[in-house]
C-alpha cells in the first residue's frame, strides 16, 4: 500500500507548481459523483482555494439522482464550490440536427454515448477559460490502459493528478482522506446511460485488469478482453499524427 500521507503532500505540491508555472488562477473539474472525480477534486481543493466542481447531467436519469447527490456530498464534505450545467437539451438539439442532416441512422449508439463526455469537455473548457483556470482530468490508470475513456471527452484535460493510480489505490486514497461512504461503495460508472457500470461495459473487472497490469497473468477469457481493448484503443493514448513529424 502507498504512503497516502506522503502521496497527498506530493500531489498537492505538484498541482500548486502547475498553477504557478501556468499563471492559472485555479482549477475547474467535472464533479460526476464518482470515485475518480472525488479524489481529483479533493486534491485540487487542498492545493488551492479557487476550485470549481461542475455537475453536468446529460440525458441519464442517474445523472439527476444518485450521481448529483453524491457529487454534492463530496463537495460539501471538502468545501468545494459547485455549479450545475444541464447539458440534456444541448445533447438533444445536437442529435436532432444530425438526424435532420443525415437521417435516422446518422449517429450510432456508441457515438451517441460519446457525445455526453464531449459536451462536458466543451462546458469545462468554456468555464475554465472564462475564469482563467486549468481543467483537471479525472481518469485512473486502469481506464487509461483499457482505453476506457472518450477521445476529446473525458480524455481531454490540462493535467491529471490521479492518472497513475489504479482503481484499488483510488479507493484506498479516498478512505485515507475520509471521503463519503456513498462514493466509495457505489459501483463505478461513467453515468452515460441508466444502469450503466464500467465493469459490465468493459466485460472485465478492475481486479482482473490490475492483476494483468501487475503480473501479466489472469483468466484466459479476461486476458483476451484486456489485450484486445488495449490494442484497439492505442490511438487514444498516442499523440496526434501530423504530416512531416516522426511517428
Amino acid at each position: 500500500m502507498r504512503d497516502y500521507k506522503l502521496e497527498l503532500e506530493k500531489r498537492v505540491d505538484w498541482i500548486r507548481e502547475l498553477l504557478r508555472e501556468s499563471g492559472a488562477k485555479g482549477v475547474v473539474y467535472g464533479n460526476s459523483g464518482g470515485k475518480d472525480s472525488a479524489l481529483a477534486g479533493i486534491l485540487c481543493r487542498k492545493a488551492c482555494d479557487n476550485v470549481l466542481g461542475v455537475v453536468m447531467p446529460c440525458g441519464s436519469k442517474q445523472n439527476y439522482g444518485a450521481d448529483r447527490q453524491d457529487a454534492l456530498e463530496v463537495a460539501n464534505a471538502f468545501d468545494i464550490p459547485v455549479t450545475e450545467v444541464d447539458l440534456t437539451a444541448v445533447r438533444e438539439a445536437l442529435l436532432a440536427s444530425l438526424v435532420k442532416a443525415e437521417g435516422e441512422q446518422a449517429v450510432s449508439d456508441p457515438a451517441k454515448a460519446n457525445i455526453n463526455p464531449r459536451l462536458r469537455m466543451t462546458a469545462l473548457y468554456a468555464l475554465a477559460q472564462t475564469r482563467g483556470c486549468l481543467v483537471c482530468g479525472t481518469g485512473n490508470k486502469d481506464e487509461v490502459y483499457m482505453g476506457y475513456f472518450t477521445k476529446w471527452g473525458d480524455g481531454a484535460y490540462d493535467f491529471n493528478p490521479i492518472g497513475d493510480l489504479t482503481v484499488t489505490e483510488i479507493y484506498e486514497f479516498l478512505r485515507f482522506l475520509g471521503a463519503p461512504a456513498s462514493v466509495i461503495e457505489k459501483a463505478p460508472s461513467a453515468g452515460l446511460f441508466d444502469g450503466q457500470t464500467d465493469e459490465a461495459e468493459m466485460g472485465v473487472t478492475y481486479a482482473a485488469i490490475e492483476r494483468y497490469m501487475q503480473t501479466g497473468k489472469g483468466d484466459p477469457a479476461d486476458l483476451s478482453k484486456i489485450q484486445r481493448a488495449h490494442n484497439a484503443t492505442a490511438h487514444k493514448r498516442a499523440p496526434q499524427k501530423v504530416y512531416g513529424q516522426e511517428r
